[in-house]
C-alpha cells in the first residue's frame, strides 16, 4: 500500500497546488481527507458546516468542492442548488462524498449539479483520480 501511495503521489507532484473546499461535518473524516489531499499538494480548507460556505468560497476561490450531503445546519442538496444558481460559482465542479448510498440520492445530487458521487467509505486513490479529471476538465 505504501509503494502504491508513493507512486500515486509522484504522479501528481509536478502539478501546481490546487484549491479544494471540503464540507464535512465529521471531524475525523474532515481531518483525514484534508491531510490526505494535502499530501498530494492540494490546498484544502475544511468546513464542518455550511454556515460559512459562501464567504469561504468568495475568499478562498476553490477550484473544486467536496461536499457531504448530511450536514448539521443544512442539507447538501440545498448547497448544490444554491451554488449552481450563482453564475460566478456555477462552473466549480462539485464531488459529493456521502454516506447516503441509495440510487435516488445519487440521481438527485447529479441532477442538481454534482459531477461525481462517492459513497463512504471511499477509495482515496479513486477520489484523487476523479479530482484530477474534474480539475483538468474545469481548467479548459
Amino acid at each position: 500500500m505504501t509503494a502504491q501511495l508513493l507512486d500515486t503521489k509522484q504522479k501528481y507532484e509536478s502539478y501546481p497546488s490546487r484549491r479544494i473546499l471540503l464540507i464535512e461535518d465529521n471531524d475525523m473524516n474532515r481531518m483525514l481527507l484534508s491531510d490526505y489531499l494535502a499530501y498530494f499538494n492540494y490546498e484544502v480548507i475544511g468546513l464542518p458546516e455550511a454556515s460559512e460556505f459562501f464567504s469561504t468560497v468568495e475568499q478562498f476561490q476553490p477550484e473544486l468542492i467536496l461536499l457531504d450531503l448530511k450536514l448539521p445546519d443544512v442539507d447538501g442538496y440545498s448547497i448544490l442548488t444554491e451554488i449552481k444558481q450563482k453564475s460566478q460559482y456555477s462552473k466549480i465542479p462539485i464531488i459529493v462524498v456521502s454516506a447516503l448510498a441509495f440510487k435516488a440520492d445519487q440521481e438527485k445530487a447529479m441532477k442538481l449539479g454534482a459531477c461525481r458521487y462517492f459513497v463512504k467509505p471511499i477509495n482515496l486513490n479513486e477520489l484523487v483520480a476523479a479530482i484530477e479529471e474534474e480539475l483538468a476538465r474545469y481548467s479548459k
